[in-house]
Order: C-alpha cells, then structure tokens, then sequence
C-alpha cells in the first residue's frame, strides 16, 4: 500500500491518531495500576515495579495546611522522587531517603508526585506525608546550594572516620497564595533569621541491618514530636552558623539523622526528611556491611584477648610476659599510625606488619629490662597505656562533644595533661600501679576480643582516639556513640575481669618481692662474688674464655708418643 498517495492520507492521520490514543489510554491505565493513595501523616508501603514508575497522590487536603512534605525511604536503594512523569534537573531528587516539598494554592484539595528507580530496577520502601501551617517553618526554603528550589533534604556523606550532614536553610511560614518572605534582606527578628536548628540522631538496635528494623526506627522518627521523644538532640545551633556538621562514623552500626528548625516567636516547628546510614555499603563486595569482621582483625585481637585474660590475672606474677605483652601494644599502635599515615597498603598487609612490629617492641622491652633491670623505666612506659586508655574513656563521655575540645590543639594538650599524669602515680606506689593497669588493660583487651565477634560502642574509646590521629578534620566530628544492652553487659565483663584481678593480684603478691631481679643484674652480682670469694670452689675454676680455648687446644694439638718418665738414679 502505498501511503505517499494523497487521497489515503487522512487515512494515515486517522490511524496514527487511534494509535496515540491508544498509547494516551494504556500510559492512564499504567498510571492507575501504579496509583498509590496516601493519607496525611500515615506511613504507606510503596513497591516500585521494574521500569515503572508509582502515582503518588493525596486528596482532601484541610484549608488550614499550607504547604506538604512527602520523604520516601528505602533500605538502601535509591529511588528517584519528582514534581513530574519524566524526572528533571532541580523538580527531583535521588536518594535512599527522598523527599520534597509541595506548596499550596488557595483551592488546591490534592498534591500529587512521581517515584521511580534510576535504574529501572524494582525496590520496595515507606513513605509518609507530612502536613504543615502557615506559621510553620518551611524545611530548605532559603536553598542555595541543591538543585531543588526548596529542599528539606538532608545531604549525608560518609567514610571510614566521620559522616558529614548538610542542610539548606529554612524560612518562616507564610500562607497559601503569598508570596514567600525574602530570606536575606534583613536579619532583624521578623525574617528567617530568627529561626533555631536542632540535630538530632537516633540509633538503631546494635548489629541489626534488617529492613524490618529500619523502618519501624523510621517510624519513631519521621516527625517533629516523635524525634523529640525517641531520638537524642545532638546541638542546637542559630541562622548564623553552619548548616554542616561532622559525626563519628560507626560501620555496621545504624543511625537515622535528623534536623527540626523552630520559630521561636510562634512557637512552631518542622522537620526535614530524616536520613539513615549504616557507615558501609550494601552493593561493595569490598569492606560491605556484610563482610565487617575481617579474619585478619578476628585472629589479631582473639589473640590480643586472650593475652589480656593471661595479663590480667597472673601478669604481675609472670612479670616478663607482661612486659612483652604492654610493650607490643605501645609498639603495634605507634606502628600502625605510622604505617597508616604514611603509605596506602591493604588493611591487612597493615595489621601483619603492626602485629610483627608489635613483637618487635614486646621483645625489646623485655631485654631492656633484662639487660638494665630498671624496673621503674619499664612501669613508666605501663603506666603510660593506662593512662592512654583511661584519658580515651574520659573522652568518650558527653566530655569530648564539648566544642572547646573540636579544637586540636585544645584537645592534645588536655589527652596529654592525662596520659602523663597517671605513671606520676606509679613513682609512689609501682606494684600497685602495675597490678591496677594489668587488670584494666588487659579487661580491656578482651572486650576488644568480643568486638571482633559482635558490635560493641567500647571498641570507639580507642577507635575515636585513633581516628584523630589519623584524620585531620575528624577533630570536628560528634563523636557520640549509643550504649546499648551489649554494651552495659561488656562494662560489666570489664569491671569483673578488672576488679578481680586485681584483688587477686594484691592478694598473691603481697608476700613477695615487689619485682622480680633482673636476670643480667643477677648474674653479673654473681660473678663479682665469685671474684672476692675465694673460699669458693668456683673462684678456681678458669673463666669460661679460658675453658673454651683449653679445650680447643686438646682437640687440635698432637699428642707426643709416652717415653721415660722416671728420673735415672745414678
């Protein structure tokens, strides 16, 4: 058939009007299979079809609510959230945990807005609209920065040491059909300048990545009263200050992170899309939430805890073997800095060779004292791991969120001040001091032992520590962790195995020497008496050099044939 005849053209016009009539009915007819319908402020479970996209739609809006946000969460997938059917640059935004802002006109009864996968794959998550007035803050008002012209997003980033939030401002509310307030013309009290911001975090059930998990946690957090009486406020801050801040990473463990601005004058509030992260990636094959305990890691602190156990019941008693275990500990952290600031080696090519410098250390320790046998040198350098440890734990309280400690050189000199302070203690009374660290430290290393098994907030007294040292910009993190049921039950492990201990040490060596003698010095006292002694069977016996060489001269020297002996009488 030939379609270039003119007189069949209208029949061409014809068909390819029924054909996008066709097309027009089967996109509604998809569209409606895909229609999800939401009520205000009930969370909806959502599953988006492969190479579909999900109609989200809310009707019988009150008069009263001003303006709408809908936050879209999934496990860790991202999803696609838009203003229309095809996704564009500044009406979407792409994330686990999406949201946007929707005003009102003054007769506008229904919102409606778009979900798909970027990648046409399926995923499955929650979501929840929220409604506000006309006095509330409006989340991300005053952007500047994001691609969304208002953005209650919360931009979360993260690696191995710290997890970074970033928001844009807020503005005061206004209501449907007005236009919004300027946000930087005047800062007086009557502009979005007024308003405050609170951060606020709360943590999942320790080593739970379930989905189930996440979303009843989402839950308990998605609004501004539940927050409020679930999650813990990390600061407050004003319009004045940054709108970007810095927190611990804690790999494996789960965070949701929030922000809730407020208007002081009104008295109202509102809260940004809440953001979660478990500081590990679901789709790496490498370093994945799912490959956290290393084998490498679980053999070097099985070890460590076992030695601990060893050091800290009988340490004291066996007093060599602790020096080798303190001076391995004091050597591997030294050495792993080092190592770790200075190349870019595989984490467990690292841990090999901070565990071999490790006996390095332990074995030098050791023969210093043996050799030397200043006992007070080699109690100093113990006294110096509990005073690491215990200056580690002063900081992992509320006491190193203080903002005069995000402050390097604030923070070294005060960790320092501690660390030195406590071997002052030693000076006076050295056994004490010796038995005390062994039952502390070596605790310690056994909850360590643990970590390597199962997830426990102790491991970051000395991981926060470490970080710093080996992070620049981690001094302005929060470094706050959740003490969770494991937690307390491991500070109870740490205190039993300490205190008992310890007593037990006290209590065995009260009776003995304070220290063993060194092994070199004894040896060399007993030499010297050997010299002045000559009652002493041994003060006639030829030195060693002259025995060695004695016997040499026997095994090369020719033996002369016997002759006469006898002196001849004449």
């Amino acid at each position: 058939m030939d379609w270039t005849d003119p007189g069949k053209m209208p029949l061409k016009r014809g068909c390819l009007v029924v054909l996008l009539v066709l097309s027009w009915v089967s996109s509604l007819r998809a569209q409606d299979e895909n229609r999800v319908m939401f009520s205000l402020g009930t969370f909806q479970n959502v599953s988006v079809p492969v190479n579909g996209t999900v109609h989200a739609v809310v009707s019988r809006i009150p008069a009263d609510v001003s303006f709408l946000t809908l936050q879209f969460h999934t496990h860790h997938r991202n999803v696609t959230l838009s203003y229309t059917p095809i996704p564009l640059y500044g009406s979407s935004v792409t994330a686990a945990d999406a949201g946007l802002l929707s005003t009102l006109t003054l007769s506008q009864t229904t919102v409606s807005w778009f979900l798909k996968t970027p990648d046409g794959s399926s995923a499955a998550g929650v979501g929840v609209i929220l409604p506000y007035t006309s006095t509330d803050p409006v989340p991300g008002a005053c952007n500047q920065e994001f691609p969304l012209e208002i953005d209650p997003n919360i931009y979360l980033q993260y690696n191995l040491f710290e997890t970074t939030i970033t928001f844009a401002p807020a503005n005061i509310g206004y209501g449907r059909g007005e236009s919004p307030p300027a946000c930087d013309v005047d800062t007086d009290s009557s502009t979005r300048w007024r308003l405050v911001y609170e951060l606020y975090q709360y943590f999942l059930p320790e080593g739970d990545l379930s989905e189930q998990s996440l979303i009843s946690s989402l839950e308990r957090a998605a609004n501004v009263q539940n927050m409020q009486d679930n999650g813990r406020k990390v600061v407050s801050l004003s319009s004045h200050d940054r709108t970007q801040f810095s927190f611990s990473s804690l790999p494996g463990q789960g965070v949701i992170f929030s922000v809730i601005v407020r208007d002081p004058v009104l008295n109202t509030s509102a809260s940004y899309i809440p953001v979660h992260t478990y500081a590990c990636s679901f789709n790496s094959t490498l370093d994945g939430c799912s490959d956290l305990g290393r084998v490498s890691s679980k053999v070097f602190f099985t070890v460590m805890g076992l030695a601990g156990l060893f050091v800290c019941f009988v340490g004291h008693r066996f007093f060599k073997c602790e020096l080798f275990c303190m001076g391995f500990c004091f050597m591997a952290f030294i050495f792993f800095v080092l190592i770790t600031t200075t190349t870019a080696l595989e984490y467990d090519i690292r841990l090999a060779l901070t565990a071999l410098m490790g006996v390095v250390g332990g074995v030098a320790m050791v023969m210093s004292w043996w050799r030397f046998g200043s006992v007070m040198a080699c109690v100093l350098v113990v006294g110096l791991i509990l005073g690491f440890l215990i200056s580690s734990i002063a900081f992992f309280t509320p006491l190193g969120d203080l903002p005069i400690f995000h402050n390097d050189v604030v923070f070294w000199v005060v960790f320092a001040c501690i660390m030195v302070f406590v071997p002052l203690f030693f000076i006076r009374w050295p056994r004490e001091g010796n038995i005390i660290t062994c039952g502390v430290v070596g605790g310690y290393a056994v909850v360590l032992a643990v970590n390597a098994y199962t997830y426990t907030s102790l491991s970051y007294i000395t991981l926060d520590v470490l970080k710093r040292l080996l992070n620049h910009n981690f001094s302005r993190a929060f470094i706050s962790v959740p003490l969770q049921d494991i937690d307390f039950i491991m500070i109870t492990v740490w205190v039993v195995l300490g205190v008992s201990g310890i007593v037990m040490q006290l209590y065995r060596e009260k009776s003995r020497p304070f220290f063993p003698p060194s092994p070199y010095v004894m040896w060399k006292q007993e030499r010297e008496r050997r010299k002045t002694n000559v009652l002493d069977p041994s003060h006639h016996k030829p030195s060693l050099s002259a025995r060695i060489l004695g016997r040499i001269r026997q095994l090369t020297q020719r033996t002369e044939p016997a002759g006469e002996t006898t002196p001849l009488l004449f």
